[in-house]
């Protein structure tokens, strides 16, 4: 990638466009990862593991690990974008515009959780295990114990509640990428300062609603367990996701032609940077969120470790302290790493990789105590890879179709990103 070249292009410069060979794939992308979805569920239904409710449970998990996955990369995007401004940080605004066209996804995924919210209304538990009126008397907890926790966990309050996280969040990215496009046009200073002036509420509105979610969509799916720093474990899950999406898209985006003399090897040794910041501070959290249950040794809480720790799932636990901490901590340590695009490039697609494993290991021993065979293992893939097609497809045709600049050409610190150099 190139070194720095401290000169401001014109507004419509060609290498500002996404690139006309990325933008060929967004409707083959789209229509391939909306097929595979369909066949996922039609195999999930048909000969998924176990018998129908267990096949239709395994299904809808794979499904929500599927759509978290897509929209913990977004959700990462807007927070990264709201920081940004928060700080008024100037080395940034080169990738910036990236993050927006992935933030700007999720009032697209709020259509794809409506399988998620019609099957918290299942009878039967499908998914989560309190739509289930029998689930506590099943499992021997006390009537006024389910009662309580029935006066949080029920289908209707769910839903207000899922209907005001996703409302909240969309708003935010909109609003954002709104002010963001709009200076590309007019390039007023005043558009900066009203998104600096109202990123520290949106922070704080972004906190709250990241927090209640992931109590609401993950953790519920044990309803007796809690852990009150399962919001900040999948935070910064989130974060580590979105900083590699944001470095694989740059890279690819260069490697096709464009923004090549905006974004250098500076940009990308911070971003290597916060890759191994984020694997640590999901490490800390990690770990600390275990060691403080297996200390205090509270059966309510410790179940739903227990239950990770049997069957397969017990060498999956293991395998991710060297695949999600050990390796990408060791790989990512040297300077030397950091600044060689290409092994940035390569680190972000593998910690995608175990991002997806790590969700997968949050959501689907709930399903079961297996991994589903050869059958639920199909399901998982066809629904993980026809939801990212879907995901990645939907955000190409988007920004080509509204002709969406891939850098903020008229932020008033481009030039200061352009000059920015590491110490």
């Amino acid at each position: 990638m190139s070194e720095h070249k401290h000169h401001l292009k014109t507004a419509d410069d060609p290498s500002f466009q996404l690139p006309a060979s990325l933008a060929a794939l967004a409707v083959p992308l789209a229509a391939v990862g909306g097929a595979m979805l369909i066949i996922g569920f039609l195999i999930g239904a048909v000969a998924g593991p176990g018998d129908a409710a267990e096949s239709w449970r395994f299904t809808m998990s794979a499904y929500l690990v599927a759509f978290t996955f897509c929209f913990s990369i977004s959700l990462g995007c807007l927070f990264f974008v709201l920081i940004q401004h928060l700080c008024r940080a100037g080395w940034s605004v080169v990738i910036r515009r990236v993050a927006e066209i992935f933030m700007i996804a999720i009032p697209a995924l709020a259509l794809l959780f409506i399988p998620i919210l019609l099957a918290s209304w299942s009878p039967s538990g499908v998914l989560y295990p309190w739509s289930d009126a029998g689930f506590g008397d099943s499992h021997g907890i006390p009537a006024s114990t389910w009662e309580e926790k029935l006066r949080y966990l029920n289908s209707g309050w769910f839903s207000v509640r899922s209907a005001i996280y996703l409302v909240l969040l969309s708003g935010l990215a909109i609003y954002y990428f709104r002010l963001s496009r709009l200076q590309d046009e007019t390039g007023e200073l005043t558009l900066t300062e009203r998104m600096q002036a109202r990123s520290g509420p949106a922070v704080m509105i972004f906190s709250l609603v990241t927090t209640f979610a992931a109590f609401d969509w993950l953790m519920s799916l044990a309803p007796m367990w809690y852990s009150t720093m399962f919001g900040v474990y999948i935070f910064a899950g989130s974060m580590l996701a979105a900083h590699s999406a944001v470095t694989v898209a740059t890279y690819l985006l260069q490697s096709r032609g464009a923004i090549r003399d905006e974004v250098t090897i500076e940009h990308y040794h911070d971003l290597g940077k916060f890759l191994f910041g984020f694997v640590t501070f999901w490490t800390y959290i990690a770990f600390s969120q275990f060691m403080l249950i297996w200390y205090a040794n509270i059966p309510e809480e410790t179940e739903w470790f227990y239950t990770r720790m049997q069957g397969p799932w017990h060498s999956i636990s293991y395998l991710m302290i060297f695949f999600h901490w050990l390796f990408p901590f060791l790989g990512l340590l040297s300077r030397h790493v950091r600044r060689r695009p290409k092994l940035v490039f390569a680190w972000s697609i593998y910690l995608l990789v175990v991002h997806f494993f790590d969700l997968y290991w949050i959501v689907m021993p709930q399903a079961g105590p297996t991994l589903g065979g050869a059958s639920g293992i199909l399901v998982s893939l066809l629904l993980t890879l026809g939801m990212f097609g879907l995901y990645i497809g939907g955000m190409l045709w988007f920004t080509r179709c509204k002709q969406v600049k891939i850098l903020a050409v008229r932020d008033p610190r481009l030039p200061e990103s352009l000059a920015f150099e590491n110490i």
